[in-house]
């Protein structure tokens, strides 16, 4: 990390707030010297909790004060409207000022999305935001996935947006210059789909970008394509099932090993590389889903993150600082509608 960068973390959202967020602070800031970051949230409890993991104030961590905090089953049309010296608002208005180039945040989803989305507008061109993740593939690498539950009935034009975003952010973060591009389908054949997914199909064949084709739900952890796209709903099943069916089988491995004193027994000799296997496999690694499509950086962590998959939400937000993320997708968003214009 070569330039100056602060991230502006929600400190009390999540399930487990401060007691996350200022360990995976602490961890960060000893990787990068030219981090800084701002918790945000209760004063009082944020000092309490900073110097109880060793940490205090500093050119590297500073506290800002914010009197609420949005709850995690809260409305997100509540908290837009009634919470707006939250942390989670806090955070995201430093994004607006500029004193912060980044937010993370592990509050309630949906009212990350609405407070991100009225205080920082969207990019020009984007209709809609779009939640992005990264996940693993077999090829070694990874995919970028969008939407992921944002927008849960979205039109041709929404996924053709979607594309120029996983398309744009795909280019910054991994130094691509064509990303493949896929939508997501039930089949790979052209007659296959919803009506809204075919007329994104001919918006997208008709662009400069590097569209593939359809592919299925099985294709993406085979590393098809480097930016899948989809509605939020579909996106959103699939990830979750994703995460049922992983959990899944880390508790059979588990009931398998523990079966009798010889399966504990090959537990212990197969030991480094169920060790392997788990590292490979920990969505914690993968923690971090962008909001693409704002004027903006914002990374949403999961809920029940821990110390360790916070930290991996904030190194995201790093990237697509260094990246300039929004930029890129700004950029070939403008290109697309000179082209458009043009045609």
């Amino acid at each position: 990390m070569t330039q100056e960068v602060t991230v502006a973390l929600d400190a009390m959202g999540g399930d487990y707030g401060p007691d996350v967020v200022i360990p995976a602070a602490l961890s960060v800031i000893r990787k990068h010297q030219n981090l800084k970051l701002a918790l945000v949230g209760d004063q009082e409890v944020l000092g309490a909790t900073l110097r109880q993991h060793g940490g205090k104030v500093g050119p590297q961590i500073s506290i800002h004060h914010a009197s609420q905090k949005v709850e995690m089953d809260e409305s997100p049309s509540l908290a837009l409207r009634n919470k707006k010296d939250s942390s989670m608002r806090v955070a995201i208005n430093m994004v607006k000022e500029g004193t912060a180039q980044a937010c993370v945040s592990a509050g309630n989803t949906g009212a990350l999305m609405a407070t991100a989305r009225f205080v920082l507008k969207t990019l020009p061109g984007i209709d809609r935001p779009a939640i992005l993740k990264t996940l693993p593939t077999m090829k070694d690498g990874h995919t970028h996935v969008l939407d992921l539950g944002a927008n849960v009935d979205s039109s041709a034009e929404h996924l053709f947006q979607f594309a120029i975003m996983g398309s744009g952010l795909s280019s910054a973060v991994d130094s691509m210059d064509r990303p493949t591009v896929a939508l997501l389908n039930i089949g790979e054949e052209e007659i296959k789909g919803n009506e809204q997914v075919k007329e994104a199909a001919l918006l997208l064949a008709g662009s400069p970008l590097n569209y593939i084709g359809y592919i299925e739900g099985d294709d993406i952890y085979k590393g098809a394509a480097d930016v899948v796209v989809c509605d939020g709903f579909v996106g959103n099943v699939a990830l979750k099932t994703t995460e049922g069916v992983a959990s899944m089988m880390v508790y059979f491995l588990k009931q398998e090993f523990t079966r009798n004193i010889f399966t504990k027994l090959a537990a212990w000799v197969a030991m480094p590389v169920l060790k392997a296997f788990r590292k490979r496999v920990d969505p914690r690694r993968y923690n971090g889903a962008s909001l693409v499509g704002l004027n903006g950086i914002v990374i949403k962590s999961h809920g029940g993150a821990d110390a360790l998959a916070f930290e991996y939400s904030i190194e995201e937000a790093i990237l697509e600082v260094e990246k300039n993320v929004p930029g890129r997708i700004h950029a070939q968003m403008e290109h697309l509608l000179k082209q458009r214009r043009v045609g």
